[in-house]
C-alpha cells in the first residue's frame, strides 16, 4: 500500500489479499503475524487488527492463543471452548486414572497448534482447580482428580 493511500477500507483490501492467499495456498494453516502485515503492507496495527476482524467475521480465521491467527477452512470443525476445558477433556476421553502421569506441556502443545506458556496458564488453572497436581519445575504432572462433565458446565 503506498504512503498516499487513503486509509478508509485499507483494511478491507489487505483481508481480500489475505482471502487470496489463502485461497491459492490449500497447505496454509496460518496467517502472517501483524507485525508482517504492517511490514508488508506498511499499514499500522491498528489496519491490521481490523483486517484480521473481517476474517474472522467471513470465518475465513480465527485466533489462536498466544496472539496468532490460523487459517479455517470451509467445513472444518473447531473447538471454541477455553483450552483448559479442551485439556480436561483429555483426562476423561482417554482415561487417565488419579495419580497418572499427564503430557508434557510441549506434548500438549504440538498437539493443540499452541505456544507452550499458553498450555502452561491453562495447566495452572487445572491445577488450582484441583484436576491437576504439580510436580515442581522439570517434574511431571498427575491427574488429582478426574472431572467429570456436568461438574465443568
Amino acid at each position: 500500500m503506498s504512503q498516499q493511500a487513503s486509509p478508509r477500507g485499507t483494511f478491507l483490501k489487505i483481508a481480500d489479499a489475505l482471502k487470496s492467499r489463502i485461497e491459492a495456498d490449500p497447505d496454509m494453516t496460518e496467517l502472517p503475524s501483524a507485525v508482517d502485515l504492517m511490514r508488508d503492507y506498511k499499514i499500522s496495527r491498528g489496519v491490521a487488527l481490523r483486517a484480521f476482524g473481517v476474517l474472522q467475521q467471513d470465518r475465513v480465521a480465527e485466533p489462536v492463543p498466544g496472539g496468532r491467527w490460523r487459517v479455517v477452512r470451509a467445513g472444518e470443525r473447531t473447538d471454541p471452548r477455553p483450552l483448559e476445558q479442551q485439556i480436561a477433556d483429555i483426562i476423561m476421553d482417554e482415561g487417565f486414572q488419579e495419580g497418572a502421569a499427564f503430557p508434557s506441556a510441549s506434548a500438549l502443545a504440538d498437539r493443540f497448534g499452541v505456544s507452550r506458556p499458553t498450555v502452561t496458564k491453562a495447566l495452572d488453572k487445572l491445577e488450582a482447580a484441583g484436576v491437576l497436581a504439580s510436580g515442581g519445575q522439570g517434574r511431571v504432572r498427575t491427574v488429582r482428580a478426574v472431572p467429570n462433565r456436568e461438574e465443568r458446565s
